[in-house]
């Protein structure tokens, strides 16, 4: 499969089924107090670099990770559409943030997911690339509904 991950804006009209669909996982099974997400113009800052895997121009996924502090960063709106699930674009692309947030000095990159069933795959793709389960960082509370996980940028 080929494609082409770019640095691009979050307000891209062509992202909105991205956006959507995202939207609607998040809120599918976890209690709105416990969703984390940014919507497009909260990605849309200085402090954030947002990133789109398109194949043939179409947008199938996107990822961003957000600048918390002096070298850590925060993995926010991982999400690859439905039916291009299985094809190894969610490591394409975080294997994208990683290297990007390394390039931008970052040291460190963490994230907030969701303990329900729907989160099973992120969280196995997360540890298979090197994320550890952590303390809520910068901006969490504990939340029965939340694990946190962090990954020190070699």
């Amino acid at each position: 499969m080929s494609y082409v991950i770019a640095k691009e804006s979050p307000l891209t009209p062509d992202l909105a089924l991205l956006m959507a669909r995202h939207t609607a996982d998040m809120h599918a099974d976890t209690p709105p107090e416990s969703i984390h997400m940014m919507d497009a113009g909260q990605l849309a800052v200085p402090e954030v670099s947002f990133f789109v895997l398109r194949q043939d121009g179409a947008p199938l996924a996107m990822g961003a990770f957000k600048q918390i502090e002096p070298g850590h960063g925060e993995i926010k709106s991982m999400h690859v559409l439905t039916e291009a699930r299985g094809k190894g674009l969610s490591k394409a692309m975080l294997n994208h943030l990683l290297s990007e947030a390394r390039s931008a000095g970052l040291t460190r990159l963490s994230l907030e997911t969701g303990v329900q069933p729907t989160f099973i795959a992120a969280r196995a793709l997360y540890e298979r690339a090197g994320f550890g389960y952590c303390e809520p960082f910068k901006g969490y509370s504990p939340d029965p509904n939340s694990v946190f996980m962090t990954h020190t940028l070699a």
